[in-house]
């Protein structure tokens, strides 16, 4: 192995505090990095117990829930403080809006940037937000540009990142989101897994976990269950996820007379995760804009589940090698809904649980998604 290198990772919270897919990929990489050579040291906007929890590695520098300029001072600040004890051999940044106030920092440092997804974007996915909108563009513009190298989930999102924010093409190095496998490899057959979740154990069972935002593809999701349900009368989806579209979609379900087909099951915690996945005979990622790769997919084929996703971002890039049959031709409830009947009914042929383990194993576990970030890492450092 190489020469063992040190970096600094900025992210957003800490994932035991403030779950999210960004913060799971920044805690896999602090968990992981280590054993590709690279010492880690982080700061994220958290509690008093981020330090403790993670080993010592992470410092929160102010609650997630302080004033917004207290959060960017004391980002700096911090950013000063571990730099003085320890100036890296990297700055890898996962979150723009922390990343910033660091400017001028690390100026003899080469950074690399985490690109999980564009922020303005997801803050006001139907083009709003005015001036505010402008700042975060403005502000991740600065951050994107000052790096030596940008990491992509897939090629739909270095696309963003080249068109949206003008970062060269050559600075761009995809690298897939990673699970940990063996935590959703789990031993439990289906059926033991429902009985331990409680749910019906002879229903089709139909799994999907996303935050309840207009993008997630929802409300598609819901309205493909009222075409599912005449072909199979007993079919069960559970959606997993908080959010403020919560009564919005508990009131479609309604409309649609759908209570005993569309479940709403509200946060899950992540322990409780493999065995929903382990439970279903199949999930869903319905969405409709801004996905660079899905954790959700990776997650489910862990599991043994397949997944059926939307063809949108980075979702084919993470499942089409698996099989072509895991990508709709289209969105929409029309094509949702035959895409879960076809499954369920034996007409779409998909991989089973040993090949969908298998190749979540190969391609999406921690270490070895850990050893292509070390190795960009030690790329920035030659070239800067």
């Amino acid at each position: 192995m190489s020469t063992a290198i040190d970096s600094l990772q900025i992210g957003m919270h800490w994932f035991t505090e403030r779950p999210g897919g960004l913060d799971r990929m920044f805690k896999s990489l602090i968990d992981t990095l280590p054993q590709q050579g690279v010492n880690v040291r982080g700061m994220v906007a958290g509690s008093a117990n981020v330090l403790s929890d993670s080993g010592g590695s992470v410092h929160a520098f102010a609650s997630a829930q302080a004033q917004l300029g207290t959060r960017l001072w004391r980002s700096r600040t911090q950013s000063q403080v571990l730099r003085d004890a320890k100036m890296p051999d990297v700055v890898a940044s996962h979150f723009a809006l922390y990343a910033a106030p660091t400017a001028g920092v690390f100026s003899r440092v080469p950074k690399v940037t985490h690109f999980h997804g564009p922020w303005a974007a997801e803050s006001y996915p139907g083009g709003g937000g005015g001036w505010s909108r402008a700042f975060r563009l403005a502000l991740e513009r600065f951050v994107y540009r000052g790096a030596t190298r940008h990491i992509v989930l897939s090629q739909a999102f270095g696309q963003i990142l080249h068109e949206t924010y003008g970062v060269r093409r050559d600075t761009i190095r995809v690298v897939p989101g990673c699970v940990d496998v063996a935590q959703f490899a789990i031993r439990a057959t289906q059926q033991q897994a429902r009985q331990r979740l409680r749910v019906p154990k002879d229903r089709p069972l139909v799994f999907c976990v996303r935050r309840l935002v207009s993008r997630m593809g929802l409300e598609d999701l819901i309205d493909a269950i009222a075409i599912v349900k005449p072909m199979l009368p007993d079919v069960l989806l559970t959606i997993a996820g908080k959010g403020p579209l919560e009564e919005q979609l508990q009131a479609r379900i309604v409309a649609r007379g759908l209570e005993q087909h569309v479940r709403l099951a509200g946060y899950v915690p992540d322990a409780q995760l493999p065995l929903w996945y382990r439970a279903a005979d199949m999930t869903v990622v319905p969405t409709v804009s801004l996905e660079g790769f899905g954790l959700t997919t990776i997650e489910s084929l862990a599991a043994g589940t397949p997944v059926l996703v939307t063809p949108v971002g980075g979702l084919p890039e993470a499942v089409a090698p698996l099989s072509s049959e895991l990508v709709l031709p289209s969105g929409g409830f029309k094509e949702i809904g035959a895409g879960i009947a076809d499954i369920l009914l034996g007409r779409r042929t998909v991989p089973d649980g040993a090949a969908c383990r298998s190749y979540a194993r190969k391609h999406f576990d921690r270490p070895v998604v850990a050893a292509q970030v070390a190795q960009i890492y030690r790329e920035a450092i030659g070239a800067f």
